[in-house]
């Protein structure tokens, strides 16, 4: 089980790490320069892979999909499967928190088993969840 102080990384980063100019371009690579190098716990689950994947080849961009992935899970290797539990509990999550998007409530409900209560991620509605405190890329300090 991860340390309490292990940061779930979102989608977004890696995503906005790898993406053109942008103001969270900069800060993406500085956190993922951080866990690359051991100074940042971090975890992330099965879900998140899925997302990158989905978004290049929908832009059709399959190889960069699986490069991002690649060099991703290098940087984050311990990444957390979805289970049956996991999705009965991103049902309930979903039922209650109704801000959030399906995958933030499948996120949720995977750092929640494994006692995750940080996300690093560009997504404001994460700051809705009881007992989640999301650090903004924007703002995080290494």
């Amino acid at each position: 089980m991860p340390k309490p102080e292990t940061h779930f990384i979102d989608a977004n980063i890696p995503m906005y790490a790898a993406g053109g100019d942008h103001p969270l371009k900069s800060p993406c690579v500085a956190i993922l320069e951080a866990a690359a190098k051991g100074k940042l716990e971090v975890a992330t689950d099965a879900e998140v892979l899925q997302e990158i994947l989905h978004r290049y080849t929908a832009l059709n961009q399959r190889i960069r999909a699986l490069e991002i992935c690649r060099l991703f899970t290098e940087v984050v290797p311990n990444i957390f499967p979805i289970t049956s539990s996991i999705v009965a509990a991103a049902l309930e999550i979903h039922r209650k928190t109704p801000v959030l998007q399906a995958r933030d409530s499948v996120h949720t409900a995977v750092m929640l088993s494994q006692n995750i209560r940080r996300i690093i991620s560009a997504d404001r509605h994460f700051d809705a969840v009881p007992g989640i405190v999301r650090i903004d890329p924007l703002k995080w300090r290494g």
